[in-house]
């Protein structure tokens, strides 16, 4: 039976060692996190999740500004920086998948030769270390196309709670299914552009549909909540339900795509 996972920003109020403690306990297996600004946080979080056991699977990479990356500017020398900072994290860490965002809004740039260069020197530095990038789908269908058709030996990231909000009506799994390598998985309302991050089966997501998309792919691999605890939504939630909660919904649809 394949792991389940949580992001570590999951909720801010616990981190370190109560968190690990916390969702070992609830039987999460696996994380993920952001990108952290020096090796040497990147690297305390490996070895608190090695302490308890926890697989670090996936860094996302910044995302601030990354229509910039298509663009004739210093803000798209910095962002090709920052990318290529969080695959030296993936080093450092030991983390073998970083997350990467392609573009951002309703209105980004068009696909560019700048951009496309900058992309190659980004994949074949990540090639070199040894890290596989995972290109996570957003609201543009033609940059992950792009991305996937070039670099046919990287991977997809599917988010199906960005699939809900950001591209109603639109699978990806159909297309890109066989080059899944992570999951990020939540729920929101459905209404467009709500990237809400509740934990899964409290929204519109489909999740009968998710769990026969992956389990009819050739991935094995971790299912991994995205899920934010966020006032707005979770503020009468104790730490212990919400983490509980987050694990049977994990566990649920692991069975789902799994069988007993």
């Amino acid at each position: 039976m394949r792991k389940i996972g949580i992001v570590y920003e999951a909720y801010t109020a616990l981190s370190g060692d109560a968190w690990a403690k916390k969702v070992t306990e609830l039987g999460f297996e696996a994380t993920f996190t952001d990108t952290y600004s020096s090796d040497a946080e990147q690297a305390a979080l490996a070895e608190l999740f090695a302490k308890y056991g926890i697989a670090y699977e996936t860094l996302h990479a910044p995302f601030s500004h990354i229509n910039d990356i298509w663009l004739d500017n210093e803000g798209g020398i910095a962002m090709e920086q920052e990318l290529h900072d969080t695959v030296d994290r993936c080093v450092a860490a030991g983390v073998p998948i970083a997350v990467m965002h392609l573009s951002s809004g309703l209105n980004p740039p068009p696909i560019t030769d700048l951009g496309r260069a900058r992309w190659d020197r980004i994949v074949n530095y990540a090639r070199q270390k040894g890290v596989k990038i995972a290109f996570e789908n957003q609201r543009w269908l033609a940059n992950l196309c792009y991305a996937l058709e070039t670099f046919t030996d990287q991977g997809f990231c599917w988010d199906c709670g960005h699939e809900s909000c950001f591209t109603p009506g639109r699978q990806y799994m159909p297309l890109f299914g066989s080059r899944l390598i992570c999951t990020h998985i939540h729920d929101n309302s459905g209404v467009f552009n709500s990237d809400d991050h509740w934990l899964p089966f409290s929204g519109n997501v489909d999740y009968g549909r998710v769990a026969k998309q992956i389990k009819e792919s050739p991935f094995e691999g971790t299912l991994m909540l995205e899920v934010f605890a966020k006032p707005k939504f979770y503020a009468d939630w104790t730490i212990d339900a919400y983490f509980e909660k987050a694990a049977d919904a994990a566990k649920r649809l692991r069975t789902m795509v799994d069988g007993e």
